[in-house]
Formats: C-alpha cells, sequence, structure tokens
C-alpha cells in the first residue's frame, strides 16, 4: 500500500453548524400555516366526503334504482390515482322533489369516462345516490380514513415539533 496512514488525531470533522438566532418565528410561522392549511382540508373531507360515505353505508342493502332520478352538473376528476367526482342528484317522490349534492373520493387507475345510475333506498329517498358511489364503497371509506388520517398524523407531528423546538429554544 502506497500512501500515509491517517490517524485519529489528523481526522477533522466538519463543524456542525445551527440556524442563526431570531429565524425560528418564521420557521413557526410556516408549520402553523402548514397546520392551517391541512387543518382546512381535514374539515373538507369531514364536511363534503364523509356524510356521503357514511349515507351509502346507511342505504346500501335496500337501494334501488331510481328511474324517475336524475343527475345534473355531475362531473370527476383524477389526480393520479385519486378520483373526486361531484354530482347533484334529483329525485321525484310524492312528497315533492329530493335533491342532493354527492361528492366521491376514491383511489385506482381508471382511463375515460364513468356512468352512473342513480339509486336510492324507497324508505330513505333523502339518501339518493349512485351505483358508482355504492360499487366503490369500501374503497372511498379506505381511502377516506388513510388520507383523514394521514392528513391528521402530519397536524399532529407538525405541532409536536413546534413545541419540542420551542422547548430547546
Amino acid at each position: 500500500m502506497t500512501g500515509t496512514p491517517e490517524t485519529a488525531s489528523s481526522y477533522r470533522p466538519d463543524a456542525l453548524r445551527l440556524p442563526p438566532r431570531g429565524h425560528g418565528w418564521i420557521n413557526t410561522f410556516w408549520v402553523l400555516f402548514g397546520v392551517v392549511a391541512l387543518g382546512g382540508i381535514l374539515v373538507a373531507g369531514a364536511v363534503y366526503t364523509a356524510p356521503a360515505v357514511i349515507s351509502d353505508w346507511q342505504v346500501r342493502a335496500a337501494a334501488r334504482p331510481a328511474p324517475e332520478a336524475r343527475v345534473s352538473e355531475g362531473k370527476c376528476s383524477a389526480k393520479l390515482v385519486i378520483h373526486i367526482c361531484d354530482a347533484t342528484l334529483s329525485l321525484r317522490t310524492k312528497a315533492g322533489t329530493v335533491t342532493r349534492r354527492v361528492n366521491y373520493v376514491f383511489s385506482g387507475l381508471h382511463a375515460g369516462d364513468y356512468r352512473v345510475g342513480v339509486m336510492a333506498d324507497p324508505a330513505r329517498p333523502d339518501l339518493v345516490t349512485t351505483d358508482l358511489g355504492l360499487d366503490r364503497l369500501w374503497n372511498r371509506t379506505i381511502t377516506l380514513l388513510v388520507g383523514m388520517g394521514a392528513i391528521a398524523a402530519c397536524i399532529i407531528g407538525a405541532l409536536l415539533s413546534l413545541i419540542r423546538a420551542r422547548r430547546t429554544a
């Protein structure tokens, strides 16, 4: 072997640098901004997506096709493997017309359009839904629980890191 062997005394590790004092409030601001943004997404999921999942679980066994119903303002969009579908459903009943907005969030690979049929439980026509929503009920439930759980974990982790950073300061 050629060359000189390194000894422990000639080895000098690089110095560790800490962020300069006084910039902690900027980090705190961004953490809190992220927490508020993620909290908004969590609330949106609870307000727009969860009620449709819960009501579909309530009518899944008794729902039947509703030929007198119609879908208006229906659209779906895909972000990678997450699909978001919004629709307004209208069902004429003896007591009047029931109108309901539904929001479906589910995962999977799909190319092309979705065809939907309106479904309703004759005993609970106010919970009108679609065959798309019922066919993907387990997928929607798991997607909602995993998504909301991940967002909640991010919020908790961010707040814990903020508390730990304040304790060491």
